[in-house]
């Protein structure tokens, strides 16, 4: 559903387009310049994080891949990714095409977990024992929080914490689980999480992606990423010097300026979310369900 303040809110920034031009950068009603800012507390309370540790940027799977170029680093041992069978088609070819960029074979090196013959859902215990049989070998999980297909909510804390303890990181794909679920990233210790914005957030169609990196990782100098002049460190991103300097935390991952326009009606749709709060909206979608069931039972 569209907000109803979207209009409203992109209407803003046409203004200053229109009457500042560039200058709307810095002296907008919102500068662009630090607009991606006004996102950190409210994403923050969305997914259960600290500000610094989220941004909204670029669209889902290119913030998927860029967490990849950062999280999946193989060697010749330890080079596995196991993922949820039938998972999402964008995060199959994502990690498919990681795996050949680095050269190893997607069907040695993607693991994936079923559900057991009958049944449609991933019991936990099956994804657990999938990473202790692969311990040795894996480099990553990424799973999607809540699977697109059946509607399945996966046990993240329980994954991330069996990932750490066998060696590797875990990330998550919350398409399906960013206002939907009552998520806390930080204290589950997921390493990384992206999500769209035009489903449950509803912000349009194309709408701009959220980005999640622990605090863990917020100042590591040595962790590969692909870099851009929006996550260059801003008190000095304008003397246009060589030698990549990246911002604390996730904003360190932006790439380019903010996408306005599409960010404005996030901004819109963010706004009742965060006025309402994922605990609230949570409770309500159990008490529907309760209600519905008992209608159904009714019948």
């Amino acid at each position: 559903m569209q907000p109803k303040s979207a209009k409203d809110y992109i209407d803003v920034e046409l203004k200053d387009w229109a009457e500042l031009g560039v200058e709307g950068h810095f002296h907008g009603k919102n500068p662009w310049f630090s607009y991606h800012k006004m996102f950190e507390a409210p994403v923050a309370r969305l997914v259960g994080a600290l500000p610094h540790e989220v941004t909204v940027m670029n669209t889902l799977t290119t913030n998927l891949h860029l967490m990849m170029v950062s999280f999946y680093r193989p060697t010749k041992t330890r080079y596995k990714i196991l993922v949820e069978a039938a998972a999402f088609p964008s995060d199959q070819y994502a990690v498919e095409s990681q795996v050949r960029f680095h050269g190893f074979d997607p069907d040695k090196a993607i693991i994936e977990v079923s559900p057991r013959e009958g049944e449609y859902t991933i019991h936990t215990e099956d994804v657990l024992q999938k990473i202790e049989e692969h311990k040795n070998e894996l480099a990553l999980v990424m799973i999607g929080g809540v699977n697109y297909y059946t509607g399945q909510a996966f046990e993240m804390q329980k994954i991330a914490e069996a990932a750490h303890k066998a060696g590797a990181l875990a990330g998550f794909d919350l398409a399906h689980a960013a206002g939907n679920l009552h998520l806390q990233l930080h204290d589950w210790n997921v390493d990384f999480a992206v999500w769209c914005s035009y489903k449950y957030l509803n912000s349009g169609p194309g709408g701009v992606s959220g980005l999640f990196v622990h605090e863990k990782w917020a100042d590591d100098k040595d962790l590969p990423r692909f870099a851009g002049w929006w996550g260059y460190d801003e008190g000095t991103r304008f003397q246009m010097k060589k030698g990549f300097m990246h911002q604390h935390g996730a904003a360190g991952w932006q790439l380019s300026n903010a996408q306005i326009f599409p960010m404005a009606i996030h901004k819109a749709s963010l706004d009742i979310f965060d006025e309402v709060g994922m605990k609230a909206l949570r409770e309500k979608a159990m008490n529907l369900l309760v209600s519905s069931s008992f209608l159904s039972t009714r019948k």
